[in-house]
């Protein structure tokens, strides 16, 4: 029996998140404290459901719904097994006018819930039904470090320590090299080691690489010790630079985030550009997309860390993933944010800094009727990526 798609689903969810008191990601960009995830709900003809995550909707919750709601007529009525068949008809219905971007972080949501549902059906976790015979734990590495003041940093290196983590990744611009410092020798206290994201990605005119030659020097000088690796350290007017500032400086240089197929961070791979490549599962285009960049990584010698930063699903998609494509190293989100917790709860374990997958099918993780009751998505509740020069914290409170 041919097994077909039968209801597409678009959701969308809302929870505090973080700290509006003490951390600048949320003073700049969410002062009312909430964060929405956007999913793709996968009912099939034989009543399997997947759920699948698209990151787009952090930042433009309703263009996310309306792009899962012009497209999933395509997919209606079709074989779900044929997986990558139904992403080439969702790349053909929007590629012309977003083969990059937006149309891509929703495709993500489609082509991770039809994997749940796959090996939902098979009922095998993913991983397996990807090929791995056995997971393997997976190192963390903690993100965050948006902390406004030494005594919130403090609390962060702390949460740091007790979940067993040895590598705390903060943002830190060129101009706040107080704050890295500061963060330096904090951690070096705990056995933690700083590594720090630049945030250049989407920035143009971008950072030059002598400006981040001088800022490496500038930290090692001041706390004595090297960055664990440095993230996203240009902008995209500078990405054919990458390669350069990677071989100029012998700390690992990392990115990739918010690249939206997996060609291009595979050329990007070959063209040397990381140390450490970071795909995101639902901004790339899905699972296999993350799996060809682990393929391309791996006859490179790059390492790749999962860039895990959504609500739950997202996170479990990336994890998966990484466990199939051999990975060793992955990203563990600070910041609080109920959704994930509430998407974790029986899907995986967190001990001394190494994370653990069950034995559940599919994700490991189901959409209840109780997730979407608590979590009712709230208007508000946009990432806004403009920034308000009057709520940018100083930088006194760090020298």
């Amino acid at each position: 029996m041919v097994v077909t798609i039968e209801q597409v689903r678009p959701v969308l969810l809302t929870a505090p998140y973080g700290n509006p008191e003490t951390s600048a990601e949320n003073l700049v960009y969410l002062p009312h404290g909430l964060r929405t995830t956007g999913l793709v709900e996968i009912t099939l003809s034989d009543g399997n459901v997947g759920v699948g995550e698209g990151y787009l909707a952090v930042f433009a919750p309703r263009v996310f719904e309306a792009i899962v709601n012009l497209v999933a007529p395509v997919l209606i009525g079709k074989e779900a097994g044929n997986i990558g068949a139904r992403v080439r008809d969702l790349v053909a219905a929007t590629g012309y006018w977003s083969y990059q971007g937006a149309a891509r972080h929703a495709i993500s949501a489609f082509e991770i819930a039809l994997h749940d549902c796959a090996s939902r059906a098979h009922g095998v976790p993913l991983f397996r039904y990807l090929g791995a015979a056995t997971a393997p734990e997976l190192k963390l590495y903690a993100s965050g470090g948006d902390s406004i003041s030494p005594e919130s940093m403090g609390e962060e290196v702390e949460a740091v320590s007790a979940l067993g983590i040895d590598v705390f990744k903060i943002r830190g611009r060129a101009h706040q090299l107080s704050k890295v410092a500061w963060s330096q020798r904090a951690g070096a206290a705990r056995g933690i080691g700083i590594a720090v994201d630049m945030t250049q990605n989407l920035v143009t005119p971008s950072q030059r690489p002598e400006d981040v030659y001088g800022f490496i020097s500038a930290v090692e000088e001041a706390s004595g010790a090297p960055l664990a690796f440095l993230e996203e350290v240009l902008g995209p007017d500078r990405i054919d630079e990458l390669p350069a500032v990677r071989r100029a400086t012998e700390v690992p240089i990392a990115g990739g985030e918010i690249v939206t197929t997996g060609d291009e961070l595979v050329s990007r791979i070959e063209r040397g550009a990381y140390d450490i490549a970071q795909p995101d599962a639902t901004v790339l285009g899905g699972i296999m997309p993350t799996l060809a960049v682990f393929d391309s990584a791996r006859a490179s010698g790059t390492d790749v860390y999962t860039h895990c930063w959504g609500g739950g699903i997202g996170v479990l998609a990336n994890y998966h993933a990484a466990i199939a494509g051999g990975g060793t190293t992955v990203e563990w989100a600070l910041p609080s944010y109920p959704i994930r917790d509430a998407f974790f709860e029986g899907a995986l374990t967190v001990t001394g800094g190494v994370v653990s997958m069950t034995s559940a099918p599919g994700l490991g993780a189901t959409l209840t009727r109780e997730i979407e009751d608590e979590f009712r998505f709230r208007e508000e509740a946009v990432y806004r990526c403009w920034v308000d020069p009057a709520r940018v914290p100083a930088e006194s409170a760090w020298e």
